[in-house]
């Protein structure tokens, strides 16, 4: 399916630029405790040598060094390559974030929440962000506020720090769905307005293998230095997150319809507009419709609002005459990403755009102003201006 395809590459690519940092600041301490190992006691006691002084200066120079060498040998084939358990873990973590996003797109229709209840969510997680950023820079007046993985988990990690054995990391990875990070929720909102399990399973998967090579490269750290935090990695962490925290917080605001950092300068184009059976900008003069006119009313006289979706909306920001019943026309033409995911705030409409076809909606009757519409994440924004 094209539409999963599209999902699974925004997933990645939303994982891999902004949600690596985010999910290791809130995951960074379950990855490390599952990867993260003791040498139990057996493996201390072989590690060191005896000699026997009453041995031949000739079984000295072979026997004595082959048994020095046998136990360190025997702790080196029992003890795991440094990746497998942060193998372990990421899979663990792509199967049950894969599962979620099924069930999601499974019950999207019903578990959807509004655009500006979305946008709130977003907010909240951002919030949320700046927390963790804080106490990664070792704010302490922000510890209490920060979520904290329930008190099981660290039971679980302290077994985990006794054996070496790759079942434990995969759990502990796979209940890092139940400590999501702020993309990972924007990431779910888009999963559930998928409206179907293998799409909201691919923007998931797609996700987590975004993240992955962020997570692989400090499990590969942890495993080899035993050091969760060490303080120059928890800054950097913690300005990636913090910058993270505004991006989302940024979208949230323009997935309200409250704000656009975009230019609000309509299109040159639309300034005049298109009567079919009329000239341009006044009703019944007989001339043709402009081609690619973004606005135009018909023979009815309903106007007509055409934006072409692939990757972005096109236009953007244009002109609409107010009081006309108007109808919007998304013209899918081979739309993807997140700009499929079509929503306007203001009217709680959402819609999942055609890839390639129309999709309608009608405005009916608009006042003068500023009707905004956006993607789902916030992302892809755009105005039309009726006056």
């Amino acid at each position: 399916m094209p539409s999963s395809i599209a999902l699974l590459v925004t997933g990645a690519s939303t994982g891999l630029l902004a949600g690596g940092a985010s999910c290791a600041a809130v995951q960074g301490g379950l990855l490390a405790g599952a990867v993260t190992r003791r040498r139990t006691p057996a493996a201390s006691s072989t590690s060191t040598p005896t000699c026997k002084p009453s041995s031949p200066p000739a079984s000295r120079g072979t026997t004595t060094t082959l048994a020095k060498d046998r136990p360190a040998a025997a702790a080196n084939a029992s003890e795991p390559k440094p990746l497998a358990p942060v193998g372990a873990f990421l899979a663990g973590k792509l199967l049950s974030h894969t599962v979620l996003g099924a069930l999601l797109g499974v019950f999207g229709d019903a578990l959807q929440p509004s655009p500006r209840t979305q946008a709130v969510l977003l907010l909240v997680a951002g919030a949320f962000m700046v927390l963790f950023a804080l106490d990664l820079f070792g704010v302490k007046a922000v510890g209490r506020l920060v979520p904290r993985p329930p008190a099981s988990f660290g039971r679980l990690l302290r077994r985990s720090a006794k054996t070496d054995s790759v079942a434990t990391p995969a759990l502990i990875g796979f209940a890092t769905v139940l400590v999501p990070c702020g993309v990972t929720l924007s990431m779910e909102l888009l999963a559930v307005s998928s409206g179907s399990a293998v799409a909201g399973a691919a923007v998931m998967a797609g996700f987590v293998l975004g993240t992955s090579p962020l997570f692989a490269a400090l499990g590969y750290v942890f495993r080899r230095t035993g050091r969760a935090r060490s303080g120059s990695l928890a800054a950097l962490t913690g300005v990636v997150v913090l910058a993270v925290a505004v991006w989302t917080m940024a979208s949230a605001l323009q997935a309200g319809g409250w704000v656009s950092f975009q230019d609000d300068k309509p299109a040159a184009a639309s300034q005049a507009f298109t009567v079919e059976g009329g000239s341009q900008g006044e009703p019944g003069g007989g001339g043709k419709p402009a081609p690619g006119a973004p606005v135009r009313i018909d023979a009815s006289g309903r106007q007509i609002v055409t934006v072409t979706v692939t990757e972005v909306y096109d236009p953007h920001q244009f002109t609409a005459k107010a009081g006309v019943p108007t109808t919007l026309v998304l013209h899918g033409q081979g739309a993807n990403g997140c700009a499929r995911a079509f929503t306007i705030p203001e009217l709680g409409v959402r819609e999942i755009v055609e890839q390639d076809g129309d999709t309608k909606i009608d405005l009916g009757k608009r006042k003068p102003g500023t009707l905004r519409f956006s993607c789902a994440m916030g992302m892809k924004t755009g105005a039309i201006n009726f006056q």
